[in-house]
């Protein structure tokens, strides 16, 4: 199968994935009885050399509610009727589900407004202010 390349500096081991196949449901005819396409793809970021301690921790709170009792991430494929497409298929979901939850969101920085917003910000108070004061009633005067 070889390693799995989740970005440049993840790797996963092949000998850390770990494959099952049954009998994939759906349309396909005989097919369906007598193949097995579908294609079951577990790994365990728990215990696995590919990840740092830090990508460790971070990894497993985002993916916390995809995880086993047992900690492994299952990802299925039967998309199409050839085992070998699903295998490629399965691969490809575990890396871009691996890739999304490693991903950390840009730290904000704070920022002040500028002078200029400021002033038109305050002009355009004034104007309400002046347009709501001129609902009220007429004077006799």
């Amino acid at each position: 199968m070889g390693d799995l390349v989740v970005t440049p500096r993840v790797v996963i081991p092949d000998d850390e994935l770990s494959l099952a196949f049954a009998r994939s449901g759906g349309s396909g005819g005989q097919n369906v009885n007598k193949v097995s396409s579908k294609v079951e793809l577990r790994w365990c970021p728990v215990t696995s050399r590919a990840l740092t301690e830090a990508d460790r921790a971070w990894l497993l709170t985002k993916l916390g509610g995809r995880l086993t009792n047992a900690g492994e991430l299952i990802v299925v494929s039967e998309k199409t009727r050839d085992q070998i497409k699903n295998r490629g298929d399965a691969e490809d979901k575990l890396a871009a589900i691996v890739r999304a939850a490693l991903a950390r969101p840009k730290p904000r920085r704070a920022t002040k407004p500028s002078r200029g917003a400021k002033e038109r910000r305050i002009k355009a108070k004034k104007g309400r202010a002046e347009i709501k004061s001129a609902r009220g009633r007429v004077s006799a005067d």
